[in-house]
């Protein structure tokens, strides 16, 4: 998995590249741990994530988690149907910000 970031202040844009499962789910939790200090709010952009298991979920709230008791924020934004389809049976879509 390919992972690009662009910062625009204290606003961290990670953008994971490809399948967001129990193989890679690591590398993302790995990328928004190492950089956590450094942000006040983490946008997730999905535009190239087409799937996603429930190792990924738990990778997304737990980080929501973690960042939420630092006062900060995580948003989810260019979920493609697929993956907010997973987020809805899931009931994630209750849980995280998706825009």
């Amino acid at each position: 998995m390919e992972i690009k970031k662009e910062y625009k202040n204290d606003e961290l844009i990670m953008s994971p590249i490809g399948r967001l499962d129990t193989i890679t789910s690591d590398d993302l939790n790995n990328a928004i741990i190492e950089e956590k200090d450094n942000l006040n709010s983490l946008i997730l952009n999905f535009q190239g994530v087409d799937y996603i298991s429930s190792a990924g979920l738990r990778v997304l709230i737990s980080n929501m988690k973690s960042l939420k008791n630092e006062d900060k924020s995580l948003t989810i934004i260019n979920v493609n149907d697929t993956i907010l389809e997973i987020f809805k049976m899931s009931g994630f879509d209750k849980i995280l910000k998706i825009e």
